[in-house]
């Protein structure tokens, strides 16, 4: 990286999952649960690791086997946990996920309040996060304080020390007070971050529009952004770079449309015709989607790490987000996160076979 450094380090939550033993049903109807672990911060920093970067986790967990458990899963991954501490007053969180039938996914969360809500601005470990060359977060962090006070200041300190910030909101919307508190809190800190990936879920419920088309999804642009993605699941992903969008506001300006400020009138076939940018998805047996946007995103930042001129050449970004979108693809062929995301061997395998 330009900052000469190459760790990746994430921000947030880590916990267990448990994933029903038997594929599509709902939680209530599941006979038995296997114990995974996850968390999506904690998933991108083992992502990345196991794909042969430097990651390190910035977060709290219980003082308790679960936490102490998790930690250890952490450094058998590779992944630095000097970030990490343990609360004694708190447990770590726990998280019952299915994917149904009607494909759905379900959640259940224990966290009243779990450790990783309880992180204070004065328990970070600022010597990881001033190592970062990528500083990774999501958006849970954000719920409550003092979780959300440490993570504006870790995002502030990673900035400071020349990191990108790279932003994936991961909405769990049965964790928030409600949609509209979650809405504005995930876009508080959106002009912030050099990087975003959201789902094709999480851009309707930014947006208010069942709708992946471009003139939507530059809804959510900002002019500090290096790169914004859509993931589409198994239909792959679409990007939106810093020079595909300052050439599509000069057409805004140029012809009048409505747009953050810019106006157009030129028709929509004309509008995006050289400027959208997507790639198609890999046919896999799908067994568990959890983690596969972890995937996506250690894969991106792994890459990005190796080679910032990514974010500069379109074919050079191609390539890497055919490869992220490989690693996503893979994890989603067994259960649980943190134990079906792949090291580089099997993604190349994939990508060979395609």
């Amino acid at each position: 990286m330009a900052n000469g450094k190459d760790l990746t380090v994430s921000f947030g939550e880590m916990l267990i999952d448990f994933v029903p033993t038997v594929s599509g049903v709902s939680l209530a109807e599941a006979p038995g649960f296997i114990k995974a672990p996850g968390g999506a911060p904690a998933n991108v920093a083992i992502a990345v690791a196991r794909l042969g970067g430097r990651a390190a986790f910035v977060g709290k967990l219980g003082d308790d086997e679960f936490g102490r458990m998790l930690a250890g899963i952490l450094r058998a991954n590779g992944v630095d946990d000097a970030g990490v501490l343990f609360d004694t007053g708190a447990r770590t969180a726990l998280a019952f996920v299915t994917l149904r039938t009607d494909g759905e996914r379900e959640f259940m969360f224990y966290r009243n309040p779990s450790a990783d809500m309880l992180l204070t601005e004065a328990e970070l470990n600022l010597d990881v996060i001033k190592s970062a060359a990528v500083f990774h977060y999501g958006s849970i962090s954000l719920i409550t304080e003092p979780c959300r006070s440490a993570h504006l200041k870790a995002m502030e300190v990673a900035r400071e020390a020349g990191a990108l910030l790279s932003y994936d909101p991961n909405l769990r919307l049965p964790l928030w007070p409600s949609p509209e508190s979650a809405r504005e809190q995930i876009l508080s800190i959106w002009d912030q971050a050099d990087i975003i990936k959201v789902s094709d879920v999480e851009l309707e419920f930014l947006t208010g529009t069942d709708s992946v088309e471009d003139d939507v999804v530059l809804t959510l642009w900002r002019p500090a952004f290096k790169l914004l993605l859509v993931t589409l699941g198994e239909k792959g992903c679409k990007y939106y770079t810093k020079v595909h969008a300052l050439r599509i506001a000069l057409l805004y300006y140029r012809f009048g449309s409505k747009i953050h400020g810019f106006q157009i009138h030129c028709s929509s076939d004309f509008q995006f015709r050289d400027f959208k940018g997507s790639l198609d998805g890999f046919a896999v047996d799908t067994v568990d989607t959890t983690g596969a946007g972890d995937a996506f995103v250690g894969a991106l930042l792994r890459k990005l790490v190796d080679d910032p001129s990514v974010l500069q050449s379109e074919e050079k970004l191609r390539e890497v987000l055919k490869f992220s979108n490989a690693c996503g693809a893979i994890t989603t062929t067994k259960k649980g996160a943190i134990p079906a995301l792949p090291n580089e061997a099997e993604a190349l395998e994939l990508l060979k076979r395609d």
